[in-house]
C-alpha cells in the first residue's frame, strides 16, 4: 500500500473515531461534573449529554450534528502525497461516516459539499518527533470557534492579565460555545502562534497539566475561577462551567504579551495516529507520550 492510500484510509478512520467516540477522559469528566451538579436543569443537561455520547458510539453516528471544520497537526515528513491522502480523506469521511459540509466560501457562502477547499483542511506542520509521521486531528464546530479571543497585552499586564483575559473570555461566551467546555489558552509568542498555541492545547489529555509548574498552578486556579462564574452547562446555570483549562506558551517580544483564547463544547472530540516506516499505524485518542 502507497503512503498516498495509507494515509488515506488512516485519516478516514481518525475522522470516524473522532466524530463519534468521544475520548474516554471527557467521558469521565463528565460524569464528574454531574456527580458535583447540584442545579437540576444542569443535571437534566449533563445526563443528556452523556446518553447522547453514549448512543453516538453504540450507533456509530456523530454525537453532534456540526461535525465541525477538518483541522490536522502533523509531525514527521509530509511531502504532497501525504497531503494528498489527507485531502482525499477527509472527501471520503464527507460521504461515508457522514459529515456535515460545513466548508464555505467565506463570502459566497457555498462550498464543495466535501468539507475541502482553499486552506481546508487545516493543516499545521510541526517538527518530527522520529521516523514516524504523526497526525492529529480535531474536528472544530463554530459554536465555540466562534467565540475566540486574541488581546495583545501591555507586558505589565503579567498574570492578572491573563486570567483577565481568560475570565472575559469564557463569560462573554456564555451557553454559546456548549459548555461544559475546554479553554484553551496560549500566553506569548506572537499574535498568530498564541492563538495556534491556544488550539493545540486542546489536543492535550483532561487532567494532564502542563510541565511547567507556574503555568500548571495558572491553569489549575482559571479552572476554579470559571467555575465560581456559575455559568453552568449550556449557560443555563451550574457549578460545572469549564472541564478543564489547558495553557501553552512561547516566549515573546520584551514589549509584548499575547494572551490568546480557543474554547472548545462538551464535545471535545479528537484523535490521534502514528505511521511507521514499515505500513505500520497506531491509533489514539489521548495521543501519544
Amino acid at each position: 500500500m502507497g503512503i498516498q492510500v495509507l494515509v488515506e484510509e488512516t485519516v478516514v478512520r481518525l475522522i470516524r473515531t473522532a466524530v463519534t467516540t468521544l475520548p474516554e477522559d471527557v467521558v469521565a469528566a463528565l460524569h464528574r461534573a454531574l456527580e458535583h451538579e447540584t442545579e437540576e436543569v444542569a443535571r437534566v443537561h449533563l445526563r443528556t449529554v452523556i446518553e447522547n455520547v453514549r448512543l453516538a458510539e453504540t450507533k456509530g453516528v456523530p454525537m453532534c450534528q456540526d461535525t465541525g471544520v477538518p483541522i490536522f497537526f502533523v509531525s514527521g515528513p509530509c511531502s504532497s502525497e501525504v497531503e494528498e491522502g489527507m485531502i482525499k480523506g477527509v472527501v471520503r469521511a464527507t460521504r461515508e461516516v457522514p459529515l456535515r459540509p460545513n466548508v464555505v466560501h467565506p463570502l459566497k457562502r457555498h462550498g464543495t459539499g466535501s468539507n475541502i477547499g482553499e486552506g481546508m483542511p487545516v493543516i499545521h506542520h510541526e517538527p518530527p518527533r522520529g521516523d514516524f509521521i504523526e497526525i492529529a486531528f480535531m474536528p472544530k464546530g463554530a459554536g465555540s470557534e466562534n467565540m475566540s479571543v486574541i488581546k495583545m497585552l501591555d507586558p505589565t499586564k503579567g498574570i492578572r492579565g491573563v486570567k483577565e483575559t481568560v475570565l472575559e473570555a469564557v463569560v462573554a461566551a456564555g451557553g454559546r460555545p456548549c459548555p461544559p467546555s475546554i479553554v484553551g489558552v496560549g500566553v506569548g509568542g506572537t499574535a498568530d502562534s498564541a492563538m495556534l498555541l491556544a488550539k493545540r492545547a486542546l489536543l492535550r489529555p483532561l487532567g494532564r497539566r502542563n510541565k511547567d509548574d507556574d503555568i500548571a498552578d495558572l491553569e489549575s486556579e482559571l479552572e476554579d475561577l470559571i467555575n465560581m462564574t456559575g455559568i453552568g452547562p449550556m449557560g443555563l446555570g451550574g457549578r460545572t462551567t469549564a472541564l478543564a483549562v489547558a495553557i501553552e506558551k512561547a516566549d515573546c517580544h520584551t514589549a509584548s504579551l499575547p494572551v490568546a483564547v480557543n474554547i472548545q463544547c462538551w464535545a471535545a472530540r479528537r484523535a490521534f495516529a502514528r505511521i511507521y516506516p514499515d505500513g505500520k499505524v497506531r491509533f489514539s485518542t489521548e495521543g501519544f507520550e
